[in-house]
């Protein structure tokens, strides 16, 4: 079962209505509900405060300026439901980041598009949220996205294939990969992470944004 995201908030339509009527009240309530889970999936991405509150601002920005044409509903009736359209368009912005290392020389490292799968979860020490917080900031920008937009958001390989612009094959790779390397830092001496705690760019984010809900590809 795919996990239940932090995006997924009830909107009233009734509030709803009022954010599309251009009521900056209505507004103001949906960023401080989407504030959080817009920081925490940009962070994820990105590893880095800066950009994260960037996109951040980014998010709400386009939000602000095209709610009066979003067609769908706020607490999942019938319609794409506000908290997925709110969602995309924050990946959308920490993918333009991403591609910018990329055009700028600062490409991160590109796995096997075929190397096979790996189904086994993460070792029992997942648990501690704040050392998968530390090992999650070791990983490599590309392949956290996959894990977190996989394990954390829910999407399938073919929906992040297609925002990545890669294949399904090259998001598997990634997930198995992302998901060795995850147990390896879990599962060491710890000498890793206790190195990355005192540089650690995730370090305020509460712990318990940390947790991935491990689901099996």
């Amino acid at each position: 079962m795919p996990p239940n995201s932090s995006f997924a908030i009830d909107v009233p339509d009734t509030l709803l209505a009022r954010a599309r009527a251009g009521e900056r009240e209505a507004f103001e309530q949906l960023y401080r509900w989407f504030e959080r889970p817009v920081f925490t999936l940009a962070i994820r991405m990105c590893g880095d405060r800066e950009e994260a509150a960037e996109v951040l601002q980014e998010t709400m920005l386009k939000v602000l300026k095209r709610v009066s044409g979003f067609r769908g509903t706020g607490n999942g009736g019938e319609g794409s439901p506000f908290w997925a359209w709110l969602r995309q368009i924050a990946v959308n912005e920490a993918l333009m980041r991403l591609r910018s290392r990329r055009s700028h020389g600062n490409e991160v490292a590109i796995e096997d598009e075929f190397a096979l799968e790996d189904h086994a979860p993460p070792p029992p020490s997942a648990a501690d949220a704040a050392q998968l917080q530390r090992a999650l900031a070791q990983l490599p920008a590309i392949t956290r996205t996959v894990l977190w937009l996989y394990h954390a958001e829910g999407y399938t390989h073919e929906e992040i294939a297609a925002l990545m612009q890669r294949t399904a094959s090259f998001s598997k790779s990634q997930l198995a990969r992302g998901g060795r390397r995850l147990r390896q830092l879990l599962d060491g001496s710890g000498t890793e992470l206790q190195t990355a705690a005192r540089s650690d760019a995730l370090a305020d984010v509460p712990a318990a944004a940390a947790t991935l809900e491990v689901r099996h590809a």
